[in-house]
């Protein structure tokens, strides 16, 4: 659980929810996008300290389990915690509140990269000592990152093309749109039905402006798919499997 965490109310949007009142997954995304750089400004190691040195933040994984996905809700309550670095990777948890109950929890976790030659740097030599980045320590209660299945044999597919509004300050396709593509191949019936119960996301590689891309996906079960987003090399941009409550 979060000891020492930045907390932020969250007002739900209309543009935020989908047709059933439940917040979209691309939301979810920006949500927990927008509250670890706004904690990492304040803290002393955001954009304003990055960008000057040349260095960016890029994500690398997402666990997220869900014992009530937020669903016809205004307010929640958003908490992250940075967890630290081990060298190359930082480690940032967050916690979804809805009327004080925990609903959702999610780890995360980072790589520091050199903008010019994509290399990942020293996390504890480039921002120096910095006591809001301490060393990563194992928690009892943390959430496991599991590996995600291989695609055998994808049932669904569909291909997209990244827009200029897909993308963030970097230059790439923002991480939010990832989730879009992964999950629109899934049918309208599925999605209406179903809301993320747990959720394992790891990025690959970047996009960007006028790449195309394709989305495919398999299901292992009834309630459990996997999803695969190539490029036109045939790599592998993001992979995800979800179980679906």
């Amino acid at each position: 659980m979060i000891k020492n965490g930045y907390s932020k109310k969250l007002n739900v949007k209309y543009s935020e929810i989908d047709q059933n009142k439940a917040l979209k997954p691309y939301s979810l995304l920006n949500f927990l996008q927008d509250i670890a750089s706004e904690n990492a400004e304040e803290w002393g190691f955001g954009y304003s300290f990055i960008h000057p040195r040349n260095y960016a933040w890029f994500l690398i994984k997402y666990r997220m389990e869900f014992t009530d996905y937020p669903f016809d809700v205004q307010d929640l309550t958003l908490v992250t915690e940075p967890r630290g670095y081990n060298k190359l990777f930082a480690f940032r948890d967050f916690e979804f509140y809805k009327d004080e109950k925990l609903i959702g929890r999610v780890a995360s976790m980072w790589s520091l990269v050199d903008y010019e030659s994509r290399a990942m740097v020293n996390i504890g030599t480039a921002l120096g000592e910095n006591p809001n980045m301490p060393l990563y320590e194992k928690r009892e209660d943390d959430l496991s990152f599991s590996k995600i299945t291989p695609l055998s044999n994808p049932s669904l597919e569909m291909e997209f093309e990244v827009r200029y509004n897909d993308l963030d300050v970097n230059g790439h396709a923002n991480n939010g749109n990832y989730i879009v593509w992964a999950f629109e191949p899934l049918s309208f019936e599925f999605k209406n039905e179903h809301k993320l119960k747990t959720l394992d996301m790891v990025y690959k590689k970047e996009v960007k402006f006028g790449e195309k891309l394709v989305s495919q996906i398999e299901f292992k079960d009834e309630r459990t798919t996997i999803h695969r987003l190539k490029n036109s090399a045939d790599e592998d941009l993001c992979l995800l499997e979800c179980v679906w409550a």
